[in-house]
């Protein structure tokens, strides 16, 4: 059963796809930062910490909004050039497949966006 998925569900589905990413990433150079042999290492640590928070709080909106509304996220493969999830709404399901460089160039772009983040 394929149903489209009302717009303003779509980018909750994705929010589930990208956030997990950017989190892994922050996460991994918090520890780069904190290891490093920087000789004012504080200030990028705290710049890194304030966009892991503000990823966390956008992430648990999002799963809450998931769970209210009866959605859910798989991912079901990947190979080298796409990745394919299913999005399930309302008792049907989607499948999408997502470049992986669409998805390493979204990442980036919201990785920006929570590290300018005042």
């Amino acid at each position: 059963m394929t149903a489209i998925i009302p717009a303003e569900s779509l980018p909750q589905f994705e929010n589930m796809i990208y956030l997990p990413m950017v989190l892994i990433i922050l996460e991994r150079d918090r520890e780069v930062f904190e290891k490093g042999a920087f000789k004012l290492g504080r200030p990028y640590i705290a710049v890194v910490e304030k966009a892991i928070k503000a990823v966390r709080n956008d992430l648990k909106e999002t799963k809450q909004y998931l769970r209210e509304n009866k959605m859910k996220l798989l991912r079901v493969g990947r190979d080298e050039t796409t990745t394919e999830y299913t999005f399930f709404y309302g008792g049907y399901e989607q499948n999408r497949r997502y470049l992986n460089v669409r998805l390493r160039n979204r990442t980036e772009e919201l990785l920006e966006v929570y590290l300018m983040q005042d």
